[in-house]
């Protein structure tokens, strides 16, 4: 008899993302080695005492390093390609219900950080990554299956970073600028005007106030004389 598999989505009543994700994963190993606590105290001086919480500093410069190590540079890709992994939310502190910060203050976030401390920041988180032998300064480790291939082991090399983390930042820091200039578009914000059709609009009206100005009726000559009639309370002065 042919099986059919009939997919229904429904709410997860009992669903934990560390049951799913194996135990020699690099995302796991990662969060179950790295401690960032660090980063709270040295950006604390940088966040004020009110206003609304900002994203964590811990998860923002995790982000960070799966963007490196995932050769994304792109703040928009990055969170979509986060969502799409269960092993990356499972780093990053996040469930599968919940959303991950907008593209935008990833960006906002990145501009709040001076960029000496910004990239002295970053190397040392990834210096802990690297310390911690799940990750190396040039090579990237990948899973693989052994299946014979026509092909030439001389010409085999191994994976690399497409960048150094100087140049991978610098990327990220244009293409995320050009991203905002795109989608914001060039209008200046000292000079904030209505569409063409309404500026007619309104220019029309003006016109027949001034053309055609009104004259005063029952109904206003009343209300004049409601608004003049009206009482007077003295009160008394005290010298």
């Amino acid at each position: 008899m042919q099986g059919k598999k009939n997919y229904t989505e429904k709410l997860f009543v009992s669903f934990q993302l560390s049951d799913r994700i194996p135990k020699e994963n690099l995302y796991r190993r990662l969060r179950e080695t790295l401690d960032l606590s660090f980063l709270y105290k040295d950006t604390k001086e940088l966040y004020g005492k009110t206003g609304n919480p900002s994203i964590d500093p811990v998860v923002f410069f995790k982000l960070l390093i799966t963007g490196y190590l995932e050769n994304i540079t792109s703040d928009r890709k990055l969170v979509e390609h986060c969502c799409m992994r269960m092993d990356v939310l499972y780093f990053l502190g996040y469930d599968i219900d919940e959303d991950l910060p907008w593209h935008s203050t990833i960006s906002r976030t990145r501009q709040l950080y001076p960029a000496s401390l910004f990239e002295t920041l970053f190397n040392k988180v990834f210096a802990l990554c690297v310390d911690s032998g799940m990750v190396s300064g040039h090579t990237q480790a990948v899973d693989s299956a052994p299946i014979k291939a026509n092909a030439s082991m001389e010409s085999v090399v191994p994976k690399m970073p497409a960048t150094s983390i100087e140049s991978h930042l610098k990327k990220v820091s244009e293409e995320n600028r050009e991203t905002k200039k795109t989608h914001m578009g060039t209008v200046s914000p000292a000079h904030v005007s209505a569409p063409a059709h309404e500026l007619k609009r309104v220019e029309k009206h003006h016109r027949n106030l001034r053309d055609s100005p009104v004259r005063p009726t029952k109904k206003h000559a009343f209300s004049a004389t409601r608004r003049t009639t009206a009482p007077v309370i003295r009160m008394p002065v005290y010298r």
